[in-house]
């Protein structure tokens, strides 16, 4: 337990309350949010804003105008919403010639920290909701490629589905499969009949892992699937790789 941990005390939940609020009141406001315009927006004493002012300043989520009148947001406040993933044209032209190529859905997601954004779906062919994806990465292939990149991964909570794998020791074998043959599969977790096949896209170079490229079609066939099909998808990551990286 950390020391901040050890000495928090029953008023301070409400003091990172009102921090929270202040900031999300500057944010609201834009720049050059005043300290009075502030504390009677939220309806906190003045002396409490311009202390949480002052400590949000000092922590750099808010910076004060040369001109001291007011109030813009810093630094680390943008860290809190990562600026969103684009996709480059030559990045859909790689995927809309991998659609003509096979008969399977063909998607494109980034990965931002911890979570899962599709970056170009397949539109006759829709992915599972991406906000359960993003939740639950030990349930998809595309979640199992970002698991795999590290030596601990979040815990395992409850089944999203039936088939969800919740054994961490089940989970860890999987993920070690993954690591070992750059390719995760999905049988029938989110849709009985369908699965999901995937395979890093990394970064030329120093091989981060930037963004994932897969296909979905029918379980049966992901859980074998042919190899010149693996190829394929291989072969479109690698085209994809100096696109997004």
């Amino acid at each position: 337990m950390t020391d901040a941990a050890r000495t928090i005390t029953g008023r301070q939940p409400q003091a990172v309350r009102s921090a929270l609020a202040v900031l999300e009141a500057v944010a609201a406001a834009g720049i050059g949010a005043t300290a009075k315009d502030i504390s009677a927006d939220l309806r906190i004493p003045p002396a409490t804003t311009y202390r949480l002012l002052n400590l949000l300043v000092a922590e750099e989520y808010l910076v004060r105008l040369p001109d001291l009148r007011g109030f813009a947001l810093g630094r680390r406040a943008a860290n809190l919403a990562p600026a969103p993933l684009s996709t480059p044209t030559a990045a859909r032209a790689v995927m809309e010639r991998l659609r003509g190529r096979v008969r399977w859905g063909a998607h494109l997601a980034g990965y931002t920290g911890h979570r899962l954004v599709f970056l170009d779906p397949d539109p006759d062919h829709p992915p599972a909701d991406a906000g359960e994806l993003s939740r639950h990465l030990h349930a998809s292939s595309l979640g199992r490629l970002l698991l795999a990149e590290h030596d601990e991964h979040p815990a395992v909570g409850a089944r999203l589905t039936p088939h969800t794998v919740v054994d961490p020791a089940e989970l860890g074998r999987r993920l070690d499969a993954i690591r070992s043959g750059g390719v995760a599969r999905q049988c029938g977790e989110f849709r009985a009949e369908f699965g999901c096949l995937a395979v890093g896209v990394r970064a030329p170079g120093d091989g981060r892992l930037v963004a994932g490229l897969a296909l979905t079609g029918p379980a049966a066939r992901v859980a074998a699937p042919n190899e010149d099909l693996v190829e394929v998808l291989q072969g479109c990551a690698v085209e994809l790789a100096p696109l997004l990286a």
